[in-house]
């Protein structure tokens, strides 16, 4: 049986449980200060003292493979175990543990690691990821074993090229070994230098080449650190790595890279905890298309702590739903809250406004972490409310008037919510019917004849696109939804029509859909011309902290995030 040491269950302040396996890859995401990188620091502390306060971890236990025959094997062989005043003891990393101490650490079933979790378990944070890019000291390799990556490195040459050619893929180009540069280790970055006939990489030319290139403790930290991670993650005796932020100087490409090649070059029998505030470190790990991920989302309420998980199923089928694969709304998990609409254009539009208007009196209560996102129509509004329910991240939905035109998507949307269509369906019944019997714009005849006027000047053989979207408009025109989605709330009829509307519209702000009353988010200022992203374009460069045609879109986006 392989040696390993996991986190087999853990338990959060709050009283969320959670079980592990012994090869999992645990992303942990949450909003900022919920307690990501705590959760870690607690792990490691209560690893080797199990009465080690934390405010996020409350307690853990332990799995373990293998005897105690194979742990003393493998420190053994690594050079860990030596002999102290007759006394046989472990030694690495700047910690010691007699071997009898150690056996009693190992077989406690369940319990801590003692001591042993400076040997099996490491904490991966900026700096240390840094620290590790360093040059090694350097040592025997026929008298002493290696003790840190890069010694690791110089005495295996497939590993050298796999680290490379990841590295390469990330910064475009190679990640080099000097192995003849004295009491040191160094890594060098640049093009890999071929021997050429006659030499080996210990000649002097050869190693003229290698010194002609850069130092990787000379680069930028992006580099050094996306080195030293490859190297933390693919090297070492450790079963369980910790890794903080590992997003930490990157370039959102590097990091989604980076994120793959965490999880697809992790060796087998090491368990992983990732926290990172970086929704491309998360599709980073998603397109690593593991059956071993785990995504558990963190939130924190005054001193309890509780975590959602989106188990391995969930993960596929929605990172396999184009929508979610290449949108941002796997970001939504890093905040407070995530509101839902219908295209871009208005979300950008809501969240410049609530920006311009969050600190508008310095005694307004602290606004939550708020996320616009948009799904580009109403119908796929559902599958991002579910999906982003599932997590445990709170949703609303901002929708133009017409959403009550149809029962779809409004109900998906209601029971996406967890709302119970039946207690809203008569008022919305009474809404429609009311609007539907309006006189529409447009009759029959004036259809008629305005189409005929487009289809007389048509004379290309191919139907024009303009042609097409001019009989569309007029068609929209025939209903009286058309007028509603432009007026909106005063479009409906007064007396019972209209109480009824206040009504419903009460209900869904109370689940969380959020009906624009001025119809759409051009109603907000009928001054500037334009639709969609050109509207919005000219609307940005109001002042919209100010500016009194805006009042209603200011008033509208408070009630919605607050």
């Amino acid at each position: 049986m392989p040696l390993q040491a996991w986190v087999s269950h853990l338990v959060f302040t709050g009283g969320s449980p959670l079980d592990f396996g012994p090869d999992d890859v645990i992303v942990i995401v949450g909003p900022n200060n919920a307690g990501k990188s705590e959760a870690l620091r607690g792990i490691r502390s209560k690893l080797e003292d199990p009465r080690a306060e934390n405010p996020v971890i409350n307690s853990l236990e332990v799995g373990r493979s293998g005897t105690f025959e194979d742990l003393a094997h493998l420190f053994g062989s690594m050079g860990f175990e030596r002999s102290v005043n007759g006394q046989r003891q472990f030694h690495a990393f700047g910690t010691a543990i007699a071997t009898a101490q150690a056996e009693y650490e190992w077989n406690r079933a369940g319990g801590p690691l003692g001591t042993l979790s400076r040997f099996l378990c490491e904490f991966v944070n900026a700096e240390q990821r840094l620290t590790l890019a360093n040059p090694s000291e350097n040592f025997s390799v026929v008298h002493q074993t290696p003790s840190n990556p890069i010694q690791y490195l110089l005495l295996n040459d497939q590993l050298e090229l796999r680290l490379s050619r990841q590295f390469r893929k990330a910064f475009d180009t190679d990640l080099v070994v000097h192995r003849n540069a004295g009491n040191q280790i160094p890594l060098y970055v640049g093009p890999r230098p071929i021997p050429q006939q006659g030499q080996d990489r210990l000649s002097v030319e050869y190693i003229r080449e290698i010194e002609k290139l850069s130092l990787l403790q000379q680069q930028g930290d992006g580099m050094r650190a996306f080195a030293g991670l490859l190297l933390a993650v693919s090297v070492g005796s450790q079963t369980i790595l910790l890794i903080d932020e590992p997003e930490a100087f990157l370039h959102p490409p590097q990091a989604r890279y980076l994120g793959k090649t965490l999880v697809s070059d992790k060796p087998l029998g090491r368990q992983m905890f990732i926290a990172t505030h970086s929704g491309d470190i998360l599709r980073g790990v998603l397109d690593s298309g593991s059956a071993n991920v785990r995504v558990v989302r963190i939130r924190r309420a005054g001193t309890n702590t509780s975590v959602t998980e989106l188990n391995n199923e969930r993960v596929t089928e929605l990172w396999n739903d184009p929508l979610l694969r290449y949108s941002n709304v796997l970001d939504g998990v890093f905040h407070e809250r995530v509101i839902v609409c219908e295209s871009d254009a208005d979300a950008r539009f809501y969240a410049a406004v609530s920006d311009a208007t969050a600190d508008i009196a310095e005694e307004q209560p602290r606004r939550s972490d708020v996320m616009f996102t948009h799904c580009g129509g109403k119908d796929r509004i559902p599958t991002l409310v579910r999906a982003l329910r599932h997590v445990d991240v709170p949703v609303s939905v901002i929708s133009d008037f017409d959403v009550l035109n149809g029962e779809q998507p409004l109900r998906a949307i209601v029971e996406a919510l967890g709302g119970i269509w039946t207690n809203l369906e008569k008022d919305w019944q009474t809404i429609r019917t009311s609007i539907d019997s309006k006189k529409p714009e447009l009759s029959s005849a004036e259809v008629a004849a305005d189409i005929d006027q487009v289809l007389r000047k048509i004379a290309d053989p191919i139907f024009p696109k303009a042609a097409r979207e001019s009989i569309q408009k007029i068609l929209r025109r025939s209903s009286p939804w058309s007028t509603a989605k432009t007026v909106g709330k005063p479009f409906v009829p007064n007396g019972e029509p209209t109480t009824t509307c206040e009504r419903l519209l009460r209900e869904l702000n109370r689940l969380g859909v959020f009906v624009v009353e001025v119809g759409e988010v051009e109603g907000f200022a009928r001054s500037v011309g334009g639709h969609g992203p050109a509207w919005v374009n000219e609307v940005l460069k109001k002042d919209l902290r100010n500016d009194p045609e805006l009042g209603a879109a200011r008033d509208f986006v408070n009630r919605v995030v607050r």
